[in-house]
């Protein structure tokens, strides 16, 4: 591996494309502030609370007191001015060590990988296969939006697999993300200069870059406070047709019809019978710091979903979120393998639903609404439902299949085109049995569960590892079977039980040989190279 040296701040911010040249880069000049800096900050704000009566005395010659006080000791020791030095020698040594490991903490993008070499004692190099990547992710903490940067996390197929580049600056991390789903979708270097020449033209449509032209008549400032007001979303990435407004009222209602509200609720309830029957009227002092964290939680939560959008982009299905700290996520075709509809039985009057996902990777950061970076769509209708699985499993489910999957959400069972659990199974799906079923569409596998807490599991015939089936003691002589999709372990667990028999063997071998054909025919892998396939149904 030939080593090549670090270009300069200057060139490593411009744009996405230099970066991508196989060469090594540095992060952005203020990534120490925003890295350590802050919490430095804070340090010497503690230091000077601590002081402030120590100075007040100073100044009006009050008492000391009778305590203990090593500052005062300090002070009247003589030893206030070594003790001075000694801080602004560490500070000297605290900069120099954030400025040799910014220096040190350098990546390069080639056409196979992504490299990331950091470390001033204990050198670490971690790598990234273009191939496995699962999603990239560019969030802009508010802070770091005040600076014009952005935290670039490229998330990779395996257990603690993902590389972070934190941080870039704003323009040039949106650059790099569509540079590197280039590199990824298999597009050919002629594509890709093409692909570049036109975006350098009509901008990559990131808040930065809608900003860019801004900056040049109204300065540094003008440009900042644009980059706080664009949309997530650019239109000129994600059609406007395509995308899922989250409603006010509808996110409120389902913050209060939470089940951390209802476990609130009887909490509180608990606590007025204890006062009541104790008389121990202390115990709402207690409450008091529950409280604040109550709706520290609840404000979290309430503006993290705020300009929440989803939308269809050439290199997959891109999700936006957020007010102050604004994340968007890019989910390449093929990184899918399962989707779980459900739906809290406090959200059913208001027909409200919630989609999680499972991929072959986890993010270290947080999604909409403050919850796993799986949930994709924290609250939303029916329409919006069908809208982000038209999104997310684009091909795989035509006309016929999305009302076969609405039916398989709303139904109360029966005669809906699902292969339900027979009577017999009402011993072990009390309320359930009439939905708990199955349903093979072409291209993918519809699992129905839950009459309380409904669900659905779609899983995409070419994400399938394998199917089992199983019988214990109790299912054998109830003539039942339980069945099982392996995929990437992640929230959604296709999973079902308390199946006839017959039918589960049926299925056993109906998945199993739609999943060797569906995988032998997928190409979204490389989404740009060649055509995805159209999946063809099962025999």
């Amino acid at each position: 591996m030939s080593e090549q040296k670090p270009k300069a701040p200057a060139e490593n911010i411009s744009t996405g494309a230099r970066l991508a040249d196989s060469e090594w880069h540095r992060l952005h000049p203020a990534t120490p502030l925003l890295k350590g800096g802050i919490a430095f900050v804070a340090i010497l704000g503690i230091i000077i609370v601590n002081l402030r009566d120590v100075v007040i005395n100073i100044v009006i010659g009050g008492s000391p007191g009778d305590e203990y006080d090593p500052f005062v000791w300090i002070i009247e020791h003589d030893y206030a001015g070594l003790i001075i030095l000694a801080i602004i020698g560490g500070l000297l040594l605290f900069i120099a060590g954030f400025y040799v490991s910014w220096r040190m903490h350098t990546f390069r993008i080639t056409e196979e990988q992504v490299e990331v070499r950091s470390g001033i004692l204990f050198r670490t190099n971690r790598r990234g296969r273009l191939d496995r990547i699962q999603g990239i992710n560019i969030v802009r903490p508010f802070l770091a939006r005040l600076f014009g940067a952005a935290k670039l996390e490229i998330n990779v197929a395996g257990q603690d697999a993902n590389v972070q580049l934190a941080y870039l600056a704003s323009g040039a991390a949106d650059e790099l993300r569509r540079e590197i789903l280039l590199l990824a979708s298999g597009t050919s270097p002629t594509a890709r200069t093409a692909d570049a020449d036109a975006s350098s033209v009509t901008g990559s449509g990131g808040p930065a870059e809608a900003a860019s032209e801004t900056a040049k008549v109204g300065g540094i400032i003008e440009q900042r406070v644009t980059e706080l007001l664009a949309p997530e979303l650019a239109p000129d990435a994600a059609q406007p047709d395509s995308v899922v407004q989250m409603h006010l009222g509808r996110l409120v209602g389902s913050l209060v019809l939470s089940g951390f509200t209802v476990f609130l609720v009887v909490g509180v309830i608990l606590s007025i019978v204890t006062i009541t029957v104790t008389r121990e009227y202390f115990f709402l002092f207690g409450f008091l710091p529950a409280i604040i964290g109550m709706g520290s939680y609840y404000v979290s939560k309430f503006t993290r979903s705020l300009r929440y959008s989803i939308a269809s982009t050439p290199d997959g299905v891109r999700v936006g979120f957020g007010l102050l700290s604004t994340s968007n996520e890019t989910l390449p075709p093929g990184r899918i393998h399962a989707v779980q509809v459900g739906q809290p039985l406090l959200w059913r009057p208001a027909g409200w639903w919630e989609i999680k996902i499972s991929r072959a990777s986890t993010s270290s950061a947080k999604g909409a609404a403050g919850q796993a970076n799986t949930t994709i769509l924290p609250v939303g209708n029916l329409a919006d439902v069908k809208k982000v699985l038209e999104l997310v499993l684009p091909g795989l489910i035509d006309a016929e299949g999305i009302g076969l999957l609405e039916r398989g959400l709303t139904s109360r069972g029966g005669d809906d085109g699902f292969v339900n659990s027979p009577p017999r199974a009402r011993v072990l799906r009390w309320f359930s049995v009439r939905r708990n079923g199955f349903a093979i569409v072409p291209g993918a596998v519809l699992l129905r569960r839950g009459a309380i807490w409904r669900e659905l599991v779609v899983v995409p015939q070419a994400r399938m590892q394998s199917v089992a089936m199983h019988q214990g003691p109790l299912l054998r002589w109830l003539r039942l079977a339980s069945l099982r999709l392996h995929t990437v372990a992640g929230p959604v667990i296709p999973r079902l039980g308390a199946v006839d028999a017959d039918e589960a063997a049926r299925f056993f071998r109906d998945v199993a040989d739609a999943a060797v054909r569906s995988a032998g025919a997928d190409t979204s892998h490389r989404w740009r190279s060649t055509p995805t396939a159209r999946l063809m149904p099962s025999d």
